[in-house]
């Protein structure tokens, strides 16, 4: 029977080692701090995660997505897909260019874009699609491209929470026209705060490195009209070590859902799609009755838990039309997930016991009201 424990597990545990914590000293002891030999090094090395294609390192996730928009030429009067169900830099870095996200709904099984609404969705606007590959799962790619190469739609996937994923052997990053990837502290793997651009374009991927530094390639060249949104030489080192760890993670992460999926009866578990390599960002199940009564005794018995999201992206505040309401958007799959999802922690730093408190305290929050 499972009690108040006083060791709390968190639902995340950032790694920082001693490797990681070496790797910054020996910068900062070089000298060569920004946009250096570090940053040209993680840039090649993360090539061999997105199967070899260029890569540019920026300063965040969002970056990496508002850059993208940017360098594609997107702006006013255009229109780009993006699902609601979703953090909100999704939808943040579509409006940051200029341009309007049209807010589809998502599949309930990966909780990533319904092609069928991606398709339903598109009008003479529409410019791009951003899919999301939401908590690690692939989104269904082989569809969108299909539905994009129709139309001449550009693929910008939102990879920030699934690096390593794979759909059909291709991994995440390496379908669309780009894919960008956050190193937050909490992904899987991270750089203290940083992001990463991947294209088999070369001429885009020249436009980005001219987009992160002022537009210039050489030093007071400025190009074009760019911004500052440069990696450190310090967080670059740090993304190359933990990169050598990613696989070997990655594999603990599978394990560790694997075992919550076979121990956990009274929440609705994770599905994975045919063919698809989750690398569980989050485990997220689905609570069916109470979930606030849920949480709470999961809380009281020392076990984190988190909801994402809360609120769907059509239904902040910034997305909300001028009389406060949501606007046209009929997204029930969005909603319901929003109502029903709690995610548990499944980051590979858990021990066995904890994964076995996890579990039974997830069956005993499971009939919680």
């Amino acid at each position: 029977m499972v009690g108040p424990h006083p060791e709390f597990i968190p639902p995340a545990r950032p790694i920082i080692g001693e490797a990681e914590i070496e790797a910054a000293v020996r910068v900062l002891r070089s000298g060569r701090v920004v946009q250096g030999p570090e940053v040209a090094a993680f840039e090649e090395e993360f090539g061999d995660l997105v199967a070899g294609r260029h890569c540019v390192a920026v300063n965040s996730g969002t970056s990496a997505l508002q850059l993208t928009l940017m360098a594609l030429g997107f702006g006013p009067g255009d229109e780009v897909i993006v699902p609601s169900f979703s953090f909100a830099a999704s939808g943040n870095a579509v409006r940051l260019v200029g341009a309007e996200p049209v807010f589809v709904d998502i599949e309930p099984g990966s909780f990533c874009v319904d092609p069928e609404a991606v398709a339903a969705a598109i009008t003479p606007k529409t410019v791009g699609i951003m899919p999301v590959h939401l908590y690690g799962h692939p989104a269904a790619m082989d569809r969108i491209m299909e539905i994009a190469q129709r139309h001449g739609l550009a693929v910008v996937e939102d990879a920030a929470q699934a690096h390593g994923a794979e759909l059909n052997g291709t991994p995440v990053g390496a379908f669309g026209t780009a894919g960008c990837f956050s190193f937050y502290p909490t992904k899987n793997m991270h750089s203290l705060e940083g992001g990463m651009i991947t294209t088999a374009d070369a001429e885009l991927a020249r436009t980005l490195r001219l987009l992160r530094n002022q537009g210039m390639e050489q030093r007071y060249a400025n190009e074009i009209v760019g911004a500052n949104m440069r990696m450190t030489d310090v967080a670059a080192a740090i993304g190359r070590v933990q990169l050598t760890q990613l696989a070997d993670w990655t594999e603990q992460r599978r394990a560790n859902a694997k075992f919550l999926d076979s121990a956990i009866t009274g929440m609705v578990t994770p599905p994975v799609a045919d063919g698809a390599k989750h690398v569980y960002h989050q485990y997220t199940v689905r609570v069916r009755g109470n979930r606030d009564a849920a949480q709470a005794r999961l809380t009281e018995l020392g076990i984190g838990n988190a909801v994402y999201y809360p609120t769907p992206i059509h239904r902040l505040k910034p997305y909300l039309t001028q009389d406060g309401t949501p606007g046209p958007w009929h997204l029930p799959e969005t909603e319901r997930a929003a109502a029903e999802v709690l995610s548990l922690p499944v980051h590979p730093s858990l021990t066995q016991p904890e994964l076995e408190r996890i579990a039974e305290g997830a069956n005993l929050a499971g009939g919680a009201r």
